[in-house]
C-alpha cells in the first residue's frame, strides 16, 4: 500500500498524478490502461480540489493497492462535502457538446474505463475508489 496526501490544490495535479504513474511504471502497466488511469485520478483530483472544499484548504489523499499482479486499486479521499458523484445520471453523450448541460462527462469517462469504481462516505471521508486490470 502506497500513500500520497497533499493540499487539494489543482497545481498539485501533477503531483497527483506523478505519483500514480511512477506505480504504474514500476508495475509495468501498458500504455492504454496507464493513460485511462492517468486521465481517471486526472479527472477525480481536479474534482477535489475544485469542489470538496468550499469554504477553505482541505487535502486529497491518494492510496494505492498494488499487490495484485496486473491490476490496481486507487483510493482518492477528501475530507470536505460529502458528495456522491456515481449517483448522478450519465450525460446524454447523443446530444451536441452545446446541447448539454455542463458537467458529469468526467466521471462517466472515469465508469467506462474502470474495471470497477465505488463510493462511500465514512467517518467523514469522502472516498472514491477505482479499480483496473490489464492482466
Amino acid at each position: 500500500m502506497k500513500e500520497l496526501t497533499i493540499p487539494a490544490k489543482t497545481g498539485n495535479l501533477p503531483m497527483a498524478t506523478g505519483f500514480v504513474t511512477k506505480t504504474l511504471e514500476e508495475m509495468g502497466c501498458p500504455a492504454k490502461p496507464m493513460f485511462q488511469i492517468e486521465v481517471s485520478v486526472d479527472e477525480l483530483f481536479t474534482n477535489i480540489a475544485s469542489y470538496a472544499y468550499p469554504d477553505g484548504d482541505g487535502t486529497a489523499t491518494i492510496r494505492i493497492d498494488d499487490s495484485e499482479k496486473g491490476a490496481i486499486t486507487i483510493s482518492l479521499i477528501d475530507w470536505g462535502v460529502p458528495f456522491d458523484p456515481l449517483q448522478h445520471e450519465d450525460p446524454d453523450i447523443s446530444l451536441l457538446a452545446e446541447d448539454r448541460p455542463i458537467g458529469g462527462l468526467g466521471i462517466f469517462m472515469v465508469r467506462k474505463t474502470m474495471d470497477d469504481v465505488k463510493y462511500e462516505y465514512r467517518d467523514g471521508m469522502n472516498i472514491l475508489t477505482i479499480r483496473k486490470r490489464w492482466e
